[in-house]
């Protein structure tokens, strides 16, 4: 993996920008500045269909066929000659056979007949509409139509390439495959595509204070939440992961693992560290192995976050308060690894608009992400915001189904004052 230009560029010119400042980022301009330093991976893999399930196109597909192939029936029923359809008075045509999906008619309709069809059936030559069963009943052979059951023609009718032409353009480079893609795909005879080859992201907690899963706890310490809630994360972003486990708070332990993963990753992912303690050795040690923007963003929870370079790898550093980690990486990290995956269009985690159930309390000067629930009431959208709100306590999150977004200039709202709620099912991949 080598560094783009592009990346390494983008780095010094912000690092000297008039309007960056480490100390206090909004959370909109952090978002544009990491932007900037982005570049998609670049390589391309070749996968059978069922392996492309949301991976990103690399290449443009075009329709070799048209969908559907052929003129068929929407629904069960008869086709006919519109022209034989006596308007508001009953029909009577003399049925002549069927045609089944999959086994077309070999004949013509003529004047003053019809055919038996199903839906998805070959319509047959000479037929133009087709009238639905339900407006029909069958006497020795004859096709009685209700009066009115056909008001045009074409009625009920699936043209050919209706769907897609032969030509179109179905899908573009950089788009990601979601279910109705790999149908669509599949509906056009498409059984491998090209892709971007998977993001490869190592993550890492650090803290002497952290055990993992299976050690007992002692006094002092406290399990490792934040690895599990990252790999959680990542994997609904389809990336490679590399849990790398928890690294002590040790200048030489820290080091190595940092080295190790940038070596072997797109990503560098960490939690904890980045903030101000004497114990942090983060800081000092990525000004020595890379080019790394430190930022005290104006946002809670999350104030610490560090990007940047080590090596050939994009690094962020999260906080280590494991709701404050979260926070980072939805608003964030999340749109930095689908710009990173070759993903086209990318845009920030999607909001609509609620009104609070319960008062919240705010100071300006910062955006808040306030854990809430969010529900319809007698046809209303509201939101309750979870009690305990602190950046510790991860139950908040898991009791949560969405983010409270208060904006920086805000200060504290009443009970029906109506605020952005950021749903957590959008922060998914797109």
């Amino acid at each position: 993996m080598n560094a783009s230009p592009h990346t390494l560029d983008a780095l010094n010119t912000l690092s000297h920008a008039t309007d960056y400042d480490p100390d206090s980022m909004s959370v909109d301009k952090a978002r544009v500045f990491i932007r900037q330093c982005l570049a998609p991976v670049c390589s391309i893999e070749r996968v059978h269909l069922r392996e492309a399930l949301g991976r990103v196109l690399a290449e443009n597909i075009v329709s070799k066929i048209a969908v559907p192939g052929f003129d068929n029936a929407a629904m069960d029923g008869y086709a006919l000659r519109f022209a034989d359809v006596t308007p508001g008075k009953e029909t009577r045509l003399q049925r002549i056979g069927v045609s089944f999906a999959g086994h077309p008619f070999d004949g013509e309709v003529g004047a003053g007949q019809c055919l038996r069809i199903f839906t998805g059936a070959v319509m047959p030559r000479g037929a133009d509409t087709v009238v639905m069963q339900e407006h029909t009943r069958e006497e020795n052979g004859v096709a009685i139509l209700a009066p009115d059951a056909v008001t045009s023609e074409g009625q009920n009718r699936r043209f050919a390439g209706e769907d897609i032409a032969p030509g179109a353009t179905v899908f573009t480079c950089g788009q990601r495959l979601h279910a109705a893609e790999l149908g669509m795909l599949a509906s056009l005879g498409v059984g491998e595509v090209s892709v971007y080859r998977k993001l490869r992201v190592a993550f890492f907690s650090t803290g002497d204070e952290l055990i993992s899963l299976g050690t007992p706890p002692t006094a002092g310490k406290i399990y490792d939440s934040n690895r599990y809630a990252l790999y959680g994360m990542l994997q609904q972003l389809g990336v490679e992961t590399m849990d790398l486990g928890v690294v002590a708070d040790q200048p030489e332990a820290l080091e190595a693992a940092l080295l190790s993963a940038a070596d072997t990753a797109d990503v560098v992912i960490t939690t904890g560290g980045v903030s101000v303690g004497e114990a942090d050795f983060i800081k000092a040690m990525l000004e020595r192995l890379g080019k790394v923007l430190f930022w005290k963003i104006a946002m809670k929870p999350g104030r610490p976050l560090a990007y940047g370079m080590i090596g050939d790898a994009h690094f962020f550093g999260l906080p280590g308060n494991p709701v404050s980690a979260m926070a980072v990486f939805y608003q964030f990290v999340r749109e930095a690894l689908l710009i990173l995956q070759g993903q086209a269009l990318v845009t920030p985690p999607p909001t609509f608009r609620a009104t609070l159930t319960a008062p919240v309390k705010k100071a300006p000067g910062r955006t808040e992400f306030q854990r809430g629930t969010c529900e319809i009431k007698d046809g209303q959208c509201v939101v309750t915001p979870i009690p305990a709100q602190g950046s510790h306590i991860l139950s908040s999150m898991s009791r949560a189904n969405c983010f409270i977004v208060l904006p920086m200039d805000s200060g504290s709202q009443p009970v029906g004052a109506v605020v952005d709620v950021q749903p957590f099912h959008g922060l998914m991949t797109e």
